[in-house]
């Protein structure tokens, strides 16, 4: 099987097997590694998010979550739904609970391209849930007028994918972010979310794969949230709706449907701008947020199995402002720390997560600190797996900074 599949690589490096029928099944073949390629590629075997112990597959364990209201917890009330359910049910919700609020985007009538406003045109009306053009700027520059206009006003607008924010840009920074300032406290559009799908999905090339969240963790007045599960992405997504202050509600596109969890059926929120340590740890702090939570649990096993490691790890959840307490006081107890994140390196939310971790636990560190991030390149279609940071990628880091 190993000289076929380099047979078949082989024919695809040629020009002249562009047109074979062989090409097509390229981006699906098992991943085979070189004697002579990274020690730890064996690690990379594919995530289980039916076993991953970061998501709640039990009604008990997600009504043991402390930050759940306590009336949620007792209830006992929850359904099994996979991220875009969740989404879908958090939308119900808020448009349930506030007659201001109204969703709008392109196809978010038809249910959207990922079916997170499915049947919501139907039991709210084409008043409060519609269509737009393809229009990014036009669409937030629409929902900064809405939120604006009146102080309960709330608007939540669908960027179709996050890579086709930046038409926005001018809207979100100069405008959005900008307004509360603008006018003193006397005016704002806090009542503003904008919901965008972002991150790898494993076939989605240069324009369905970005991880845009940087961009806006550089301008003050906007707050960046990232969930990594169901029971996360409704609690996080009706605080984000409520916060009166401009939110970017940034959703895992493989996340939709892989990650499945018991979800509370009732109303309830989540702490925005505070992180969550999903295992405890004595020997290094690994800090990520999305869909690279997985990967670090996984490595963070493999470190502990063949290392004798104990790592700590933290889902950051609200990208910006990030909870500095939480993430300083785990640095200054382990004395190591490695950040992970699919976005390109350069820029990154790691290097400021490290710049200020060096600030403030300088004396406690042990080790530099280590980033495991995207490449600075875009991604390319069938390299996509070779971009995103994987688990042999984490593990080598998380070895180098304890071994230093």
């Amino acid at each position: 099987m190993r000289r076929k599949a380099v047979s078949l690589l082989s024919r695809v490096a040629r020009p002249s097997a562009l047109q074979s029928p062989l090409v097509a099944p390229i981006a699906s073949l098992p991943r085979y590694y070189s004697s002579h390629g990274p020690p730890n590629a064996k690690l990379n075997q594919p995530i289980q998010y039916n076993t991953s112990t970061y998501l709640s597959h039990t009604a008990a364990t997600t009504l043991a979550n402390p930050e759940l209201p306590a009336s949620i917890r007792t209830s006992g009330n929850t359904t099994r739904q996979n991220l875009y359910q969740s989404i879908n049910s958090a939308l119900s919700t808020a448009l349930s609970t506030d007659e201001r609020a109204i969703l709008f985007g392109e196809d978010v009538a038809f249910g959207g391209v990922f079916r997170c406003s499915t049947n919501l045109l139907d039991k709210f009306g084409p008043d409060r849930v519609f269509n737009t053009p393809l229009n990014e700027l036009g669409i937030i520059g629409f929902g900064i007028g809405y939120a604006a206009h009146h102080d309960s006003n709330t608007a939540i607008a669908e960027i179709q994918f996050g890579d086709y924010v930046y038409p926005a840009f001018d809207q979100i920074v100069n405008e959005a972010a900008k307004y509360r300032y603008r006018g003193a406290g006397e005016f704002s559009c806090g009542g503003l979310t904008i919901r965008m799908p972002v991150m790898g999905v494993g076939h989605g090339a240069l324009y369905h794969s970005q991880s845009p969240e940087a961009f806006f963790c550089h301008v003050p007045g906007l707050k960046v949230v990232i969930p990594r599960g169901p029971v996360q992405a409704k609690g996080l997504l009706l605080a984000s709706i409520r916060e009166r202050n401009p939110v970017i509600f940034m959703e895992p596109k493989i996340l939709y449907r892989a990650a499945v969890e018991e979800v509370p059926v009732d109303d309830y929120e989540l702490p925005l701008e505070k992180a969550e340590i999903l295992a405890k740890g004595s020997d290094v702090t690994v800090i990520s947020y999305g869909t690279t939570v997985y990967t670090v649990e996984l490595a963070a096993k493999a470190a502990k199995e063949t290392l004798g490691v104990s790592v700590e790890v933290i889902d950051l959840r609200t990208i910006y402002p990030w909870d500095k307490e939480t993430i300083f006081e785990s640095v200054k107890k382990t004395g190591r720390c490695v950040i992970v994140h699919e976005a390109s390196k350069s820029g990154g939310v790691g290097g400021e997560i490290a710049a200020c971790v060096q600030e403030e636990c300088f004396l406690r560190l042990e080790a530099p600190v280590g980033r495991v991030a995207g490449f600075d390149a875009p991604m390319g279609l069938i390299f996509e797996q070779f971009n995103l940071p994987d688990v042999a990628r984490v593990f080598d880091t998380i070895k180098k900074t304890v071994e230093y």
